[in-house]
């Protein structure tokens, strides 16, 4: 049996894992595949340092350059995280025609064109299944399994973090600040949370997605992004009277130009939306991911699992080192990029031209003739009204107005939102989610 030798880059969380993984279950992974696969390096910041996984001292160290240039090296494994470090060390590997397998979203998002090209130039690869939705197959999913299909529409629930927080706010009626101090506590959420709960890292993963599908690498600022810090457990108690529940999703519809699948209109954002309680995305809950599918052949499909953590990302990077390990010895080339050989550019659509439907919450003055002042201005804008709710024996001076406005493009919407914060009777600044039918 073959064997292939392995350098793990980074010995924390995920590094840890994919070593005790290989070690538990070597055997079976090389009865699967044919191959025997050793890791002969694990480089570390501290190689003093405790930790839950423990390699052979002899085969850890602090010298990533030492551990990528071993001849006996055949396969580097990149987890160390950040952006700078890690571009230094995947582009070495490349350069050495090294294969290199990346679980770094925020890499990939910000300089994944330029190392895909360098992949190209020295006949390598760059595997990057972990990226996205941690356990969940989704890159190889997309790019193999539903390689037949033109797809239309992905939706991802794809951060675990806010899908914790949204899920607990649901359920027990509590504030986004005591949900997320307890995430934090749980280890759900970092110290410094902004990655999450802003939206960018669903940012990051979704660009990725839109890049296998487009065939042309997204640029981080063509997606719109926004994050949940605005939500209220009110905002979730009306949805859930109107029917819907609100989840962070990384949408991305792909529409073509005329047929011509070589160069669609890409529409992305990543935002809070109200989903229809009947949909299949509505039912995942706590720190669950989830990525639905739209394809013209296979029609839809849900893909569902751990987002994060050791266990599910090391399961994914294991697998791409198994992929690595059997192209090694191909005779014939894969190209495993996105599909740049048909895409040389993408209409990538402004946010402020897309459609949608939208719910909105005013903290409005409880006194006749508020409303009517509320719909003069999205008359105005030519902005129906599809349903209105205002509590009743609501104590105090102001009082929450949800209103489910009809479809309408950004641009328009976001001025009559902004004419609806002036006005004198609106105490605060509107608050706006999307909803999404699923429908088209």
């Amino acid at each position: 049996m073959r064997k292939v030798k392995v350098a793990i880059i980074g010995g924390g969380t995920v590094g840890g894992g994919v070593y005790q993984a290989l070690a538990n279950n070597g055997e079976l992974i090389a009865a699967r595949c044919g191959y025997s696969i050793e890791v002969n390096h694990v480089v570390v910041r501290d190689a003093g340092k405790k930790r839950s996984v423990n390699p052979p001292r002899e085969i850890v160290s602090t010298d990533w350059e030492m551990a990528i240039s071993d001849p006996e090296t055949d396969i580097v494994v990149e987890l160390v995280g950040g952006v700078d470090e890690a571009y230094r060390i995947v582009r070495r590997s490349l350069e050495m025609q090294k294969p290199v397998i990346t679980a770094n979203k925020a890499l990939l998002s910000l300089r994944g064109a330029s190392l895909m090209k360098l992949a190209r130039k020295f006949r390598t690869h760059l595997y990057f299944e972990a990226s996205v939705a941690g356990g969940i197959p989704i890159i190889k999913v997309l790019r193999e399994s539903l390689v037949a299909n033109r797809i239309s529409r992905v939706y991802a629930i794809a951060n675990g973090t806010c899908n914790y927080i949204l899920t607990k706010m649901a359920r027990e009626g509590r504030a986004f600040d005591e949900i997320l101090s307890e995430a934090q506590a749980l280890g759900y959420a970092e110290a410094e949370p902004s990655l999450d709960i802003d939206g960018l890292d669903a940012m990051h993963k979704t660009g990725i997605m839109a890049s296998l599908l487009s065939g042309y690498w997204v640029p981080e600022r063509s997606i719109y992004v926004k994050g949940i810090r605005d939500i209220t457990p009110i905002d979730l108690e009306f949805a859930e009277w109107l029917g819907y529940t609100i989840k962070l999703i990384g949408s991305i519809k792909l529409n073509e130009n005329r047929g011509d699948w070589r160069n669609p209109e890409i529409e992305l954002s990543v935002e809070p939306m109200l989903v229809p309680k009947t949909h299949v995305l509505a039912s995942v809950d706590g720190v669950f991911n989830a990525v639905f599918v739209k394809g013209d052949v296979v029609g839809e499909a849900l893909f569902y699992g751990r987002g994060a953590g050791q266990d599910a990302t090391a399961s994914s990077v294991i697998s791409d080192i198994v992929d690595a390990a059997c192209d090694l010895h191909q005779e014939y080339e894969r190209t495993l990029a996105p599909f740049e050989a048909y895409a040389e550019s993408a209409a990538i659509l402004s946010h402020e031209h897309s459609i949608a439907n939208y719910f909105i919450r005013l903290e409005a003055i409880n006194r006749p003739g508020t409303m009517a002042r509320v719909t003069e201005i999205l008359a105005r804008h030519q902005i129906g009204i599809s349903s209105c709710i205002q509590p009743e024996n609501h104590d105090g001076e102001t009082v929450p107005l949800m209103l489910m406005v009809d479809r309408a493009p950004y641009h328009v919407f976001k001025k009559a939102i902004r004419e609806l914060g002036q006005l004198r009777v609106v105490r605060s600044k509107p608050v706006y989610f999307r909803v999404e039918s699923f429908a088209d």
